[in-house]
């Protein structure tokens, strides 16, 4: 179950503590009181604001007076990209980061972020809008592994894209559409590796700013694979290469 807090007051409060949010829910009409604080607070942590119908938070605070606010739980907090960029390299690791655009399928993301795991991705960003929530499915499916990568919320997609070029990433895009197969890619560097919706792929705008676009060759009747898959054997051929590369330096 996803977990919602109602009502102005102990909305109010909880962002006040920082408590993870993937969203608020505001009545749309709604206006004074403690409401205008809440939206500053909302905005302050970047957590986005979405305006819904009456019928809708009636419906989440079955029964309990929700004046108009409600908002939705995060499993963990999310965290801030230069802190974790700051953490890899005192390392003196080459960053890894997965991005998902736009994805909505929670079973995909909670296997994204599992398989995230287990290959030494440093972070996931996931874009604020049109993106599965963090919720108690993702978690499950995530078997434990979203306590430790770091999950970053970010706002428009390109523009963190070029933000991380600038630092000096490389940016594989993941889509049948792609030049190259990806194990004729070079994975070594700093590496931001993008995953699209399921269906629909990478966006436009997302797919102009990868400096390459890679795909995985299909051999028989189908014409794709499931999101969490193919960002799976990606990852992988990332770490193969690395490792491959620390043994010609070592």
């Amino acid at each position: 179950m996803e977990e919602f807090i109602v009502g102005r007051n102990a909305v109010r409060e909880a962002l006040r503590s920082r408590r993870p949010f993937n969203k608020v829910l505001v009545q749309e009409g709604s206006h004074g009181g403690s409401l205008s604080e809440i939206l500053e607070l909302a905005q302050e942590q970047k957590i986005p604001v979405e305006k819904v119908s009456r019928e809708v938070l009636d419906r989440l605070a079955d029964g309990v007076r929700h004046q108009g606010v409600a908002a939705q739980g995060a499993p963990v907090a999310f965290q801030d990209l230069d802190t974790v960029l700051a953490r890899v390299e005192s390392r003196g690791e080459v960053p890894l980061l997965l991005l998902l655009d736009e994805l909505q399928d929670p079973q995909n993301v909670g296997a994204l972020i599992r398989t995230a795991n287990a290959a030494g991705v440093h972070g996931v960003l996931l874009p604020q809008r049109r993106s599965c929530p963090l919720n108690a499915v993702v978690a499950k499916i995530s078997a434990g592994a979203i306590e430790y990568v770091p999950v970053i919320q970010i706002g428009n997609i390109p523009q963190t894209m070029k933000q991380l070029k600038k630092r000096g990433f490389w940016i594989a895009g993941a889509d049948m559409d792609g030049e190259d197969q990806y194990f004729d890619a070079n994975l070594t560097g700093p590496m931001v590796l993008v995953v699209g919706a399921e269906g629909k792929g990478l966006g436009r705008l997302v797919k102009e700013n990868c400096d390459f676009i890679v795909r995985i060759p299909m051999l028989g009747q189908v014409s794709s694979l499931n999101a969490s898959v193919a960002g799976g054997i990606l990852l992988y051929d990332i770490v193969r290469q690395r490792i491959l590369e620390a043994r010609k330096k070592g």
